[in-house]
């Protein structure tokens, strides 16, 4: 039975399960989205998942706890490339997402041995799924309505006498094609 056992050991010795997924992270780190078994895929996604958090935080806390979380995702990626990429542009686009930051999609089976596939990518890289979604709104909301009162008193006499003029100008214009 596999009461209290949280880690799937994938058929691999612990050491080449730990490069294997550094290998998988960098990649999926570096090109947005991989093709995998789904089980490598719900472990990368355990894997990962953490540290893409810890490169969201470096831009809140102040620089000491910034290289020390960009110290300990080298010891997980073991890729200064992919730590930069991580650091820099997942972490600016993943900023206000509160989680979930990957995405597992089951793709069918493997041709030679029937093995379950999926693609495993960054969430707010997949400009597909992100097209239809509106832009959230960034203004704020306030229960004060007394300038919102004044302006539309103050807008609302002028637009009548506009239109008298408007007319007036319609009028004159038919008269001298008339003539």
């Amino acid at each position: 039975m596999r009461h209290g056992k949280k880690v799937n050991h994938l058929g691999r010795k612990t050491a080449h399960r730990k490069a294997m997924l550094a290998n998988m992270a960098s990649s999926l780190i570096e090109h947005k989205r991989i093709n995998t078994t789904v089980a490598k895929a719900k472990a990368l996604k355990q894997f990962v998942e953490p540290l893409i958090t810890k490169a969201k935080a470096e831009n809140n806390i102040t620089a000491e706890k910034g290289t020390h979380n960009r110290r300990i995702a080298f010891k997980s990626l073991r890729n200064k490339y992919a730590v930069t990429e991580l650091f820099s542009n997942v972490a600016e686009k993943v900023g206000d997402r509160p989680g979930g930051y990957t995405r597992i999609i089951k793709l069918g089976t493997r041709l030679g041995d029937n093995a379950d596939m999926a693609m495993i990518e960054l969430v707010d890289f997949n400009e597909l799924y992100n097209a239809g979604k509106p832009k959230k709104k960034s203004t704020r909301r306030s229960r004060r309505g007394g300038k919102k009162q004044e302006d539309e008193n103050v807008v609302a006499p002028a637009a009548p006498a506009e239109k008298a003029e408007a007319q007036t100008d319609v009028e004159n214009v038919t008269d001298d094609s008339e003539e």
